[in-house]
């Protein structure tokens, strides 16, 4: 039972830190490309196909 006072803790810093890093990302806007993505899966000419010679 003492760990759990280790453990509890802990565990609501790294759940609050990733919190912290999911609000960090909606501010900064990274989840805003619908245009683009949609755009990526219609997109038919990839750069990673062998060259034909």
């Amino acid at each position: 039972m003492d760990v759990l006072a280790y453990l509890i803790p802990i565990s609501l810093f790294l759940g609050g830190l990733g919190l912290a890093a999911f609000l960090w990302t909606l501010r900064t806007r990274q989840y805003d490309d619908p245009e683009g993505d949609a755009r990526r899966i219609l997109r038919t000419d990839y750069d990673d196909r062998p060259k034909q010679d």
